[in-house]
């Protein structure tokens, strides 16, 4: 199955495209039967997505309570966190700015003049704010925290778990052995989940193009071409700076983490991949103990694509009413966008509340979102695919960074055992990569 598994994948994909075509052409929009036929297709992707966040919240503190212990170097554990905060700052306002610029540049907006048509719904943009953003890093309860699949809290109860458990020595042993058991049971369950995933890609597919049509790809063709166009070109940077520092490896990452990549794409989802990326992340070289503290703070504050996405959409709503934004607010935006998506932990429907919130400061249509709800699933699943794909890379090169990137396994092979020896920057027990040292 495994070996198997990208196949599946895309074969569910085309399958759902055909079966969504040919209900969305055999029914008229609005038939009841057509959304019964859609709510039941709904039902795969909904119940592959329960079960993925069934495993996000102990897999996340087990990998980084392990790691940490394993690590026993409270130094390394600043150095790689201070790396991290840094990549993931820089690639935000990349990712910010060549949103702004590929949308003065297609200008997608103008001359548009749609009506709005979907409702919004209940966007709770009075929780995006510093205080709350603040608030939601740390955690009133773990159990609290760990029911809500909120990753950040998490983040925090772990790193604290683990520093207190190298700091208590021995007396933590059975604690560490414990987390480390309970990672390999899920990734067995991992395993056991991703059997699932064909079968929700096909049905996540199915129920889109047959409420939506594949006409509503044609109708928004010009906005779906440039956005995709900026998303190619935002991995071409993130993979050319990755090779900067993995050099030809960078090529064995792609392949490596294409299943999570298909996942995430077809299922728009950024949380769907997450337990495969831990999987091929550890095939790739990358220690659980890296990965571990890296990838959930990146789940947080590192979602390139979302990035881009906010501000390609917020100046695309403000073209298609024909209002001028000038080129110094536009940089206030972009600011504006840098620290308030960094708020967006534990509030629903993250990317219209934060593009809802800076539309209002700036005095612009909030309603123009409503123009985006019918494609949002289309630019979702690309963005969800390049959260991925930043999120990857920057965990390989801070890893190689730190000259901790161990040799390739075959993609197919079983992870390895997170160690748990101690010893001073944060090698222990990892059978390191010469090639990192031959230059």
């Amino acid at each position: 199955m495994a070996k198997r598994l990208t196949f599946l994948i895309i074969a569910g994909m085309v399958l759902g495209i055909l079966v969504g075509w040919v209900l969305n052409i055999t029914h008229v929009a609005g038939d009841p039967a057509l959304k019964v036929w859609a709510d039941y297709l709904k039902l795969l992707p909904d119940v592959f997505l329960k079960l993925i966040k069934m495993i996000i919240a102990p897999l996340v503190f087990a990998t980084i309570v392990t790691g940490i212990a394993g690590m026993g170097d409270s130094a390394a554990l600043g150095r790689i966190g201070a790396k991290a905060l840094g990549w993931f700052i820089s690639a935000s306002l990349l990712s910010l700015a060549l949103g702004l610029v590929l949308v003065n540049l297609f200008r997608p907006g103008v001359g548009v003049g749609l009506e709005t048509a979907d409702d919004l719904g209940e966007l709770a943009t009075g929780e995006l704010s510093f205080r709350h953003f603040v608030l939601e890093i740390f955690p009133t309860s773990a159990f609290d925290a760990m029911a809500n699949n909120n990753i950040l809290q998490i983040l925090v109860f772990s790193l604290f778990t683990g520093v207190a458990l190298t700091a208590i020595g021995e007396k933590g042993a059975p604690v560490v052995k414990a987390s480390e058991a309970l990672s390999h049971l899920m990734l067995q369950i991992t395993d056991y989940v991703m059997r699932f995933a064909p079968v929700a890609v096909f049905g996540a597919l199915a129920s889109v193009i047959a409420t939506k049509g594949l006409g509503i790809v044609v109708t928004y063709g010009v906005l779906v071409s440039e956005f995709y166009f900026g998303l190619l070109l935002l991995w071409t940077i993130l993979l050319s700076l990755g090779a900067v520092f993995l050099r030809g490896r960078i090529f064995t990452l792609i392949r490596y983490i294409r299943e999570p990549l298909l996942l995430t794409f077809s299922t728009a989802s950024s949380e769907a991949g997450l337990p495969k990326l831990f999987e091929q992340l550890d095939r790739f070289g990358v220690p659980r103990r890296v990965s571990g503290f890296i990838l959930p703070l990146g789940y947080s504050f590192n979602l390139d694509g979302s990035m881009m996405y906010m501000s390609f959409a917020t100046l695309f709503v403000a073209q298609a009413y024909g209002i001028h934004v000038p080129i110094e607010t536009q940089i206030l935006m972009l600011l504006t966008l840098m620290v308030s998506s960094k708020g967006i932990a534990g509030v629903p429907r993250a990317s219209l509340v934060v593009i809802a919130a800076t539309l209002s400061q700036f005095g612009l249509p909030v309603e123009g979102i409503a123009l985006l709800l019918g494609i949002d699933t289309f630019l979702d699943m690309g963005r969800s695919a390049t959260n991925v794909i930043g999120n990857a890379v920057a965990t390989s090169v801070i890893t190689r960074s730190e000259g901790m990137l161990q040799p390739l396994m075959d993609d197919d092979a079983e992870p390895p055992h997170a160690p748990t020896r101690t010893s001073s920057h944060g090698r222990a027990g990892l059978n390191v990569d010469p090639e990192q040292y031959e230059s």
